[in-house]
């Protein structure tokens, strides 16, 4: 199939996207990737109806290049009273490490925008240049309205017949998520089989059996990386952990820190810390919740509210020890710079690629 440029040209951008990594994600990164040609973005899913706002006024009053906004359109938690219970009384010793109580009832901190209309009309009202989807699709008639009002609609997925879903919904675009990928993990239905397919091989399998353009997420580093997907036929490419080293990025000192030792080398693919599958460096929180004895962890976003309340608890006491630190696999070639550089850097090195081709 021919690459389809439409998101680049559409929206006047270098074929390279900032992912909107919730809680990562600033208006002062998205705004710096926008201002040096590429697309910035923000990630909203983890935030309240204000603070999404505030994110989206701060980037624009920043930049007057386009941006992407990511939400999250998860399905309900499955409640499961025993299992949530038996997951809390698993992580009960590390509470008591810190003479702390073990909480008793879990809650779904992140509204989804498929429950929250709230989130559409402020993106209506606001008219960001993309909104992104993850973890799902929202209906056709949202997706409609979100295009009516010149806004360019990505969703992220993870094999073809998502691919194939988004395509049915309307979105214009989509982002291959390979299995190389930090953070979460974009599939539709955590529950379901995955095929775990690697950046290359799904945007190959999208770019030859569906007509949408193909945007190449996981394990990006480096200029020749880039070269790679486009060859592979992607129009573009959506890079995270490149990004989280930047001084405009929000990653903690003790996150910084380990993106710069060995420990980064050691990601893995795990559901204990938020319920869903998420790729991050690996922790005390990740081997506890994977240890032989241990139950299932609680539905997405359950046990992310009981991984948040413990880290908070430890960070109390100086412990970073169950700290989420998402990253991809190939995070440890993340570059220390301001974002408008590594963009920089980027193009430089893709510029190569194409020259030595």
């Amino acid at each position: 199939m021919t690459v389809s440029h439409s998101l680049t040209d559409t929206l006047g951008i270098l074929p390279l996207i900032q992912a909107p990594m919730a809680g990562v994600s600033t208006p002062a990164l998205a705004a710096a990737v926008s201002e040096a040609g590429a697309l910035g973005s923000l990630g909203i899913g983890a935030s309240t109806l204000s603070q999404a706002r505030e994110m989206i006024l701060a980037t624009r009053a920043l930049t007057s290049k386009p941006f992407n906004v990511n939400v999250f359109c998860h399905q309900p938690a499955r409640r499961d009273a025993q299992l949530e219970q038996q997951w809390l009384n698993h992580l009960a010793p590390l509470f008591d490490e810190f003479s702390a109580s073990t909480p008793t009832q879990l809650t779904e901190i992140y509204p989804s925008f498929l429950s929250d209309p709230a989130q559409l009309s402020l993106l209506l009202e606001t008219r960001p240049a993309v909104v992104s989807f993850h973890f799902g699709l929202p209906p056709a008639e949202q997706v409609q309205a979100l295009r009516d009002a010149g806004i360019y609609t990505l969703a992220s997925v993870t094999s073809l017949p998502e691919a194939l879903a988004a395509g049915e919904a309307g979105v214009d675009a989509l982002v291959a998520q390979g299995i190389e990928a930090g953070g979460h993990r974009g599939i539709f239905d955590p529950h379901g089989p995955d095929e775990q397919l690697t950046t290359l091989a799904l945007v190959r399998l999208l770019h030859q059996h569906q007509s949408r353009p193909v945007i190449a997420a996981g394990g990006i580093m480096h200029g020749d990386d880039i070269q790679q997907m486009l060859n592979a036929g992607a129009c573009a490419v959506q890079l995270g952990s490149a990004f989280l080293r930047c001084p405009e990025s929000a990653t903690t000192a003790s996150w910084r820190e380990n993106l710069k030792s060995p420990d980064t080398a050691h990601t893995r693919l795990t559901r204990v810390i938020s319920g869903r599958p998420a790729r991050g460096i690996v922790n005390r929180l990740i081997t506890w919740g994977e240890t032989a004895d241990a139950p299932p962890p609680a539905d997405y976003p359950l046990a992310y509210d009981v991984a948040k309340q413990l880290n908070g608890l430890a960070g109390r006491h100086g412990s970073h020890a169950f700290a989420a630190q998402w990253a991809g696999q190939r995070a440890f070639l993340a570059r220390e710079a301001p974002a408008a550089d590594i963009v920089s850097q980027l193009l430089a090195e893709l510029h190569q690629a194409r020259a030595a081709s």
